[in-house]
């Protein structure tokens, strides 16, 4: 192992520190917005990645060059919730907030690349350091956004999900989430099995558009 693959690693776990980051202050500043500072008094209502830290998901998988990561789950209460917002309304609110960060953070890294290119070409040359952390938080990010919209427990697609279930599939609902952690995983498995191109086809589309952006 050369110096390219700890710098590449190095860009890796920097572009995943940020967007978890990004993910669970998005969830913590969410609820705040809707009258629970549960989160925010706990100090996660925070872009600093150390607050967020999970040992496992944020450090050990991650620097065992495992490609995917996740951080420690924000805390929720929605008792504390304003009196006008109700219980679906803000669970689903709260649980989408994660993934729509992440899509605009790849947006943001996205326009962030294509200004480099304009303006600081020998940054965004091939190879270069700024260039491939934006390269690496734009497909990262908007793989974070479609895992996480997955209707599986404990993505935040099954809160989402949950919130505006109908009732009379509320019993059916419970009795999957009783079936235990590993009918969860079989399902979530299959899901992504069944479901590679929904994942992607857009991750590639997004590495064809950063190299027409800058070439």
């Amino acid at each position: 192992m050369g110096d390219g693959w700890l710098a590449e690693r190095l860009v890796w776990l920097v572009a995943l520190w940020l967007s978890l980051a990004v993910h669970e202050w998005a969830h913590a500043w969410s609820a705040w917005r809707l009258g629970d500072d549960t989160a925010a008094r706990l100090g996660r209502m925070t872009l600093d990645p150390l607050a967020h830290i999970d040992p496992i998901g944020t450090l050990l998988l991650p620097l065992l060059g495992v490609p995917f990561g996740w951080a420690k789950p924000v805390p929720i209460n929605p008792a504390r919730f304003h009196r006008g917002v109700s219980l679906r309304a803000g669970i689903a609110l709260t649980a989408a907030a994660g993934p729509a960060a992440n899509l605009a953070l790849t947006l943001l890294a996205v326009g962030a690349l294509a200004a480099l290119g304009a303006g600081a070409p020998a940054w965004a040359a091939p190879g270069a350091a700024p260039r491939a952390l934006l390269e690496t938080v734009a497909v990262l990010n908007l793989s974070l956004a479609i895992v996480n919209a997955v209707p599986v427990p404990p993505l935040d697609g099954s809160r989402v999900l949950e919130a505006w279930l109908p009732a009379r599939l509320e019993p059916a609902w419970r009795a999957f989430l009783r079936g235990g952690d590993w009918v969860l995983a079989a399902a979530l498995v299959a899901f992504v099995w069944l479901g590679a191109p929904v994942l992607f086809w857009p991750v590639e589309q997004m590495r064809l558009l950063l190299a027409a952006l800058v070439p």
